[in-house]
C-alpha cells in the first residue's frame, strides 16, 4: 500500500508561478498512491482555473473514495472561514483525503487555534509579524484494505509555534478510539522528530521536504500507531509543482518494524506550522461539520492566513 502526503500549493509551480492542471495530474500519476493526503487544495478558485483539484486527483489515481474539506471560502484577497453552508460553485480552499480502497466511515475533526493575531517571525525577516491564522482541521477515514481495516488521518497544522504542537496533541486524543493500525500524515509544520515525540506515534519516513529545491527541513510526515511495517524505503520527491516535496512510503499491515526505514531525497521528472478533545462518532465531526458526499466544510489547512494573501509556509 503506497501512502503519499503532498502539500500542493493549490497546484502552483514555484518555477513559473503557474497552475497547470495537466502538470498536477501528471504529478499524481507519477506518485501512483493507494492513499493520498493533499493540503492547500483549491475548488472553484479562479487562480486554479475553477477546477476541483480533489476530483482531478481522484480520477487520475482511480480513487473509489475521496473527500474534500473546505476550510476557507472566498478568494485570497478576501478569505473567510468556511461555514459548511457554501453554495455549489463557491470558491473554497482546504484539505483532501483519497483512497483506492473503500471507506467504511469518515470523520472531520476541528483543531484548536489562536483566536487573536499572534506575532510570528518568518524566515528572512528580522521582526515578528502579527498574523491571524485560519482554522485547522483533520480528516479521517477507515478503509478496507486487502490486509484488513486501517484508519488514515490527513491534516495540515498551523505554522504558529506552540499551537502546532497543541493541535497535534489534541488530534492524538481525538483519534484514540479509532481503528488501529492508524496512519497520520500531512504537513505538520513541525520539523524533524518533533511530531513523533509529541504524538508517541512511530515515524515511517525520514526525509527533508521543504523548501522544494534544496530542502533543509522535514515539515511533512507519515506516522503510524499499531501494526504497520515499511515494505519499501520512503522517498521525498520533487514534483513539477509546489514549494514542498511529496513524501511517499510503501507499507504493509502487520508487525511493525523496530526502526523506521530512513528515506532518501529523490527527484522525478514530473515536477511539486488546544482545546477540548473531539469526541464524535464516525461520520460526524467532533467540533465541525461532517463530510457529506464528496465535500465538507469545516476549518483549515496551512494555506492562506486569515489576513489574506498567500500562506507564509
Amino acid at each position: 500500500m503506497r501512502i503519499v502526503t503532498f502539500n500542493i500549493l493549490h497546484g502552483r509551480s514555484v518555477d513559473d508561478g503557474e497552475v497547470d492542471l495537466d502538470r498536477f495530474a501528471d504529478a499524481v500519476r507519477t506518485l501512483d498512491p493507494d492513499v493520498l493526503a493533499l493540503q492547500e487544495v483549491d475548488r472553484d478558485q479562479p487562480r486554479s482555473h475553477g477546477a476541483d483539484l480533489t476530483t482531478v486527483a481522484a480520477e487520475v489515481m482511480g480513487a473509489v473514495e475521496h473527500r474534500f474539506v473546505a476550510t476557507m471560502q472566498g478568494t485570497p484577497d478576501r478569505w473567510t472561514a468556511a461555514t459548511g453552508e457554501e453554495q455549489p460553485g463557491a470558491a473554497v480552499y482546504g484539505t483532501a483525503l483519497l483512497s483506492r480502497y473503500p471507506a467504511d466511515a469518515w470523520r472531520v475533526l476541528s483543531l484548536p487555534g489562536p483566536q487573536q493575531r499572534v506575532p510570528v517571525t518568518f524566515p528572512g525577516r528580522q521582526r515578528p509579524v502579527l498574523v491571524q491564522d485560519e482554522p485547522r482541521t483533520a480528516l479521517a477515514m477507515t478503509v478496507r484494505t486487502p490486509a484488513g481495516p486501517c484508519t488514515v488521518v490527513g491534516t495540515h497544522l498551523t505554522f504558529v509555534p506552540g499551537w502546532n504542537t497543541a493541535q497535534l496533541r489534541h488530534l492524538v486524543r481525538a483519534v484514540r478510539d479509532m481503528t488501529r493500525p492508524l496512519l497520520l500524515m500531512g504537513d505538520l509544520n513541525l520539523a524533524g522528530g518533533a511530531p513523533a515525540r509529541t504524538s508517541g506515534f512511530r515515524p515511517l519516513a525520514t526525509a527533508m521536504t521543504f523548501p522544494v529545491d534544496e530542502p533543509t527541513e522535514q515539515l511533512d510526515h507519515i506516522l503510524a500507531d499499531g501494526d504497520v511495517r515499511v515494505s519499501e524505503p520512503a522517498r521525498s520527491l520533487r514534483m513539477a509543482l509546489s514549494d514542498h516535496r511529496a513524501l511517499t512510503v510503501s507499507v504493509e499491515l502487520g508487525p511493525a518494524a523496530a526502526e523506521p526505514v530512513a528515506s532518501g531525497a529523490g527527484r522525478t521528472t514530473a515536477s511539486a506550522a488546544s482545546g477540548p478533545a473531539a469526541s464524535a462518532a464516525f461520520g460526524t465531526t467532533a467540533a465541525g461539520p461532517a463530510a457529506t458526499g464528496t465535500t465538507a466544510s469545516a476549518a483549515a489547512a496551512s494555506g492562506p492566513a486569515a489576513s489574506g494573501g498567500e500562506p507564509p509556509a
